[in-house]
């Protein structure tokens, strides 16, 4: 006689998931130098998938030609933004003297009303200023070195998301039938339709949040010279980059959009910066933000938040950045997988999933 499976407790089953956590989290953090690069190399490589199939369809170029020459044209894209801004910021620095006098004269008046509004004599003032002038003069060597080894390691970082694009790009069928491999016998159509679904929402996902920043940028620079205000491609263009980091990013480009605006313009046109980012912000996060990516990676809100600050405790800057894609393969393998069906369900909410082979049947 077979013996019945026996299923234990609940809060046996509650335990050991919230122990899979914490070493999840403990490994996480611990190989962060090597994962967070390689997670990004994953994305990149599922995004320029396309593009070196195509050369080599087309041009017959070898595997390393062809992934080599997509991560050049990539970084020939992130170049050509960050030659825009920089273009920009040189006006700045033609600009220095002028915009030397307006701060000071915006200082002045920003003294003049501390004064009235909170009795602070502009002595007293000036002499706060000068002593945390002088605090950080004297750490200066100290921020000096950190400032380099920041540098340093960012540069090192960059350098390792393309290093492992480029293998990820030419080792990928080796990659592809490693996974079917792991997981064969009748489990490997699911494969397959994880596979093909993880390339889609991630590759879907990136493309639409590089429409969503051109859309705000665009946005934010009509409504910046309409206002007037000097340096308005800038400002436009710093909103739209910002705009990638959900949830905190709009308030970074709001606050610097504020200090440079206060420094060159009127207390007129400040107010009216932040009410068009504001506004911006509004319009997008309520209809472009769901349309454009949320409708990707069908994520509710509640799970993206969440995902977000965890991102930030483990990695940083880069962790909110992946929260979102890494939640949404979370997602892609819950969703086929009947035992784990509850916890997709729980991240996205009303919807239920048609794999990818039932999609294309209805549409052919």
């Amino acid at each position: 006689m077979p013996t019945k499976k026996t299923i234990a407790p609940f809060y046996e089953r509650l335990a050991l998931i919230l122990i899979g956590f914490c070493i999840l989290g403990y490994l996480v953090i611990s190989a962060k130098e090597l994962v967070d690069p390689l997670i990004f190399g994953f994305l990149f490589a599922i995004l320029l998938l396309p593009v070196s199939n195509l050369l080599e369809r087309k041009l017959r170029l070898p595997r390393s030609a062809s992934s080599f020459l997509s991560i050049l044209l990539m970084v020939i894209f992130v170049g050509g933004i960050l030659y825009m801004v920089g273009a920009q910021i040189s006006n700045i620095a033609n600009d220095w003297p002028m915009l030397q006098s307006q701060v000071s004269q915006s200082l002045k008046d920003l003294q003049e009303w501390i004064q009235h509004a909170f009795h602070v004599t502009e002595t007293k003032q000036i002499a706060y200023v000068n002593n945390t002038t002088k605090k950080i003069i004297a750490s200066g060597g100290t921020v000096l070195g950190t400032t380099f080894g920041a540098i340093s390691s960012l540069v090192l970082f960059y350098v390792f998301i393309l290093v492992f694009t480029f293998f990820i790009l030419f080792y990928r069928r080796l990659l592809l039938r490693f996974t079917i491999a792991v997981f064969k016998g009748d489990n490997s159509s699911l494969v397959m339709d994880i596979v093909e679904n993880v390339q889609n929402i991630l590759r879907q996902y990136i493309l639409g949040l590089l429409l969503e920043m051109i859309i705000v940028s665009s946005a934010a620079m009509a409504a910046f010279w309409i206002i007037g205000i000097k340096y308005a491609t800038l400002l436009g263009l710093i909103v739209g980059l910002f705009n990638i980091i959900p949830y905190l990013g709009i308030f970074t480009a709001l606050l610097l959009s504020v200090i440079v605006t206060f420094a060159t313009g009127t207390l007129s046109d400040t107010l009216a910066v932040t009410i068009s980012v504001v506004c911006i912000h509004a319009v997008d996060a309520n209809f472009l933000l769901p349309a454009i990516v949320g409708s990707k990676v069908r994520l509710n809100a509640l799970i993206t938040f969440i995902g977000i600050i965890l991102g930030e405790m483990l990695w940083g800057l880069s962790g909110m950045f992946l929260s979102i894609p890494v939640i949404a393969i979370f997602k892609i393998v819950f969703d086929r997988i009947d035992s784990l069906k509850p916890w997709g369900y729980l991240l996205g909410g009303d919807y239920e999933y048609k794999p990818a082979a039932e999609k294309r049947m209805k549409t052919e």
